[in-house]
């Protein structure tokens, strides 16, 4: 992993980008955000460095990102707007089964058939 000053980021100090470019003329723009290249590279570095055996990528940040509101109780199709899926079909594949939304729709059921004569 690359050292200096500013790598990685300790903290997230710029207002509108959470991975602004390095600095340019001593200060940040807002109209410039790190390279592709730059981000796959912190990400691979943080994965190395938390000892972590999974295989990931960037884009596994998308997925782990949707996967938690869906399992928080965020409505399908405002996920589908946040992630700018033209398809609600695109945004159903987060839909699968985790062990966590199995526990919630067990406690749910519970609590729904809870009294009835079986």
């Amino acid at each position: 992993m690359r050292s200096g000053r500013s790598w990685p980021r300790r903290t997230h100090r710029h207002p509108v980008w959470l991975f602004p470019a390095p600095l340019r003329a001593g200060r940040h723009t807002d109209a410039v955000t790190l390279s592709d290249r730059t981000v796959r590279y912190a990400f691979h570095a943080a994965l190395a460095a938390s000892g972590s055996p999974k295989a990931a990528c960037v884009h596994t940040l998308r997925h782990s990102w949707a996967t938690h509101l869906l399992e928080a109780g965020v409505n399908l199709r405002l996920i589908q707007v946040w992630l700018g899926h033209r398809s609600p079909t695109s945004t159903a594949i987060y839909t699968h089964l985790t062990q966590k939304a199995e526990q919630q729709a067990t406690i749910a059921r519970d609590t729904l058939t809870a009294g009835m004569p079986w």
